[in-house]
């Protein structure tokens, strides 16, 4: 707990249903709260902000990313901390929602002494099936991506008495994890990134990484679990420094750090092998090691088998039904989109001016969205009828778009346009898609392949033609959002009717409408004066 009586979010709602309650973790990156999920009860769950001196959009799309994955490897691994839920907050600050742990991290564990063998074994097992889960990959985008931590050290452990499995260890922190294509080639070299007393000599090169660079630093982590040491020290805590010392000195052993530490010969050749400096002679995978430690579990190192605990194992239709139970709203992603002039996307443009509005529509102000195909291409058009003096005079409006979702009571994303105009004002165009309803399932996949959508205008004055098609363009961040929200609510169970959830989105659009306007007109001011 940190006392912090000040906090203004304290209190808060977010996304009508987390209230914030007490601030438990702060540091750089951001705040974590502990928080109270008041659509199940009250249940107690974790939020984490990224920190408003980081709202960049290369910080957010990391801040998705490390969300996104804690949301796919969670469900995978008991090892991995879950995240449950991602949002923005009414100060555009991102956030997302995890499972809350009582426990201590790994650091804090082993700081008043190191650990003895039977719960080493224990807990590195732990990390070890964490890690293996994420090196297996992830689906980006339709791409499946092994995923490469980058900071495994003992604080980046949380460890937990869970009354049904005993002491677990799980994972934290994928906020700066790489994320490697199978089926494209990689680009990672760039500034160094990970904590430098454990950081792989490739990563701390700025080199390719893989899987072995994780496979590094945990074996630096498993020497100074066992001996409350460093294995490798720096002159200085510089990269200049840091990156001499994990290139060219050899590690301490543990006879030189703990001599009376008594270890299988098979544990400590592991240890050591994994801080070896070329990748190819360290053990090439987290299978490689998991094998020698369930194998010293099985042998027993006290006279009796060290007592371990087994992943609960759930079968697939079952656990989707357990997630979707914890995950009813998916919430927000408010995504402000100024269109860039240069950004043009010709082809389905040239099809938005080529379309007749349909007959089964009525000549009236609506807005809805329908599919636009071209030979080569197929997109989600927003198609809207205004009166023509209108259209006329929106021609150059500012536009801005925003998407919220729910999954309960029923799957529902609410798509925000908003057009504006100093003289005139906003104009609203807002519109609902079924995520449980082909047609809008199909909609959201599209927005999320293309980036893009193009606004067709009609006048209801001369319905047979268009009277001008914009593109207006989607944060690249969002389009992963969407993948999530179809993918939590193909496996959403529906209590509810669809016109409750439509009732809430339009409440919480009403709530945010001055926040969207202080940006439109933000927006208006920079555009004349450049």
């Amino acid at each position: 707990m940190i006392d912090d009586n000040t906090d203004p979010n304290l209190g808060q709602v977010l996304i009508n249903r987390y209230r914030l309650a007490e601030l438990i973790g702060q540091g750089s990156m951001g705040k974590v709260y502990r928080a109270e999920d008041q659509l199940l009860g009250g249940v107690t769950v974790a939020v984490k902000f990224l920190a408003q001196t980081l709202l960049s959009e290369k910080m957010k799309m990391r801040f998705a990313h490390e969300a996104r994955t804690g949301a796919q490897l969670g469900q995978r691994s008991l090892h991995i901390v879950r995240v449950l839920d991602y949002g923005v907050h009414r100060n555009e600050a991102p956030f997302y929602v995890m499972e809350y742990m009582e426990g201590k991290n790994l650091s804090d564990v082993i700081a008043a002494q190191p650990l003895g063998i039977n719960q080493f074994l224990r807990l590195m097992r732990h990390m070890c099936l964490g890690l293996e889960c994420a090196h297996q990959g992830i689906k980006i985008d339709g791409k499946h991506c092994q995923v490469i931590h980058r900071d495994i050290k003992p604080s980046n452990a949380f460890v937990i008495s869970d009354p049904s499995l005993g002491t677990l260890a799980k994972v934290l922190d994928f906020g700066i994890a790489q994320f490697l294509s199978d089926t494209s080639e990689s680009n990672q070299t760039g500034s160094f990134m990970g904590t430098l007393a454990y950081c792989s000599p490739e990563q701390i090169a700025g080199k390719d990484l893989d899987n072995r660079s994780d496979i590094y630093s945990l074996g630096i982590t498993m020497f100074e679990v066992l001996t409350g040491h460093i294995p490798i020290q720096a002159e200085t805590n510089s990269i200049g420094s840091w990156y001499h010392a994990h290139r060219s000195q050899v590690p301490k052993t543990f006879h030189q750090v703990a001599p009376g530490l008594q270890i299988p010969t098979s544990l400590n050749d592991l240890i050591m092998s994994c801080m070896a400096k070329s990748p190819d002679a360290r053990p090439q995978t987290m299978a490689d090691i998991l094998a020698v430690i369930q194998t010293l579990i099985e042998q027993g190192l006290d006279g009796g088998k060290v007592e371990i605990d087994e992943p609960v194992i759930v079968e697939k239709e079952s656990h989707q039904s357990t997630v979707s139970d914890r995950r009813r709203t998916l919430g927000t992603a408010r995504v402000p989109s100024i269109p860039n002039p240069q950004q043009r996307f010709w082809s389905i443009e040239d099809a938005g001016w080529n379309v007749a509005w349909p007959k089964n529509k009525p000549i009236a102000d609506i807005v809805f969205p329908q599919l636009l195909k071209t030979e080569k291409e197929e997109a989600v058009a927003l198609w809207v009828m205004l009166p023509r003096s209108e259209v006329s005079q929106r021609l150059l409006n500012t536009r801005y778009n925003q998407f919220l979702c729910t999954i309960h009571p029923h799957p529902m994303v609410l798509w925000i346009t908003t057009i504006y105009d100093p003289m005139s004002g906003p104009k609203w165009l807002p519109c609902y898609l079924d995520l449980k309803d082909a047609r809008g399932e199909k909609a959201v996949q599209l927005l999320s392949q293309t980036g893009y959508y193009p606004l067709i205008f009609f006048s209801r004055e001369d319905p047979e033609q268009p009277a001008n098609v914009c593109t207006v363009p989607i944060a690249p961040y969002q389009k992963q959002i969407f993948q999530d929200w179809m993918r939590i609510s193909r496996g959403a169970v529906v209590p509810g009717s669809a016109m409750t959830s439509k009732q809430m989105l339009k409440a919480e659009l009403e709530k945010i409408k001055p926040n969207i306007l202080i940006k439109l007109e933000n927006a208006q001011g920079q555009k004349f004066q450049t």
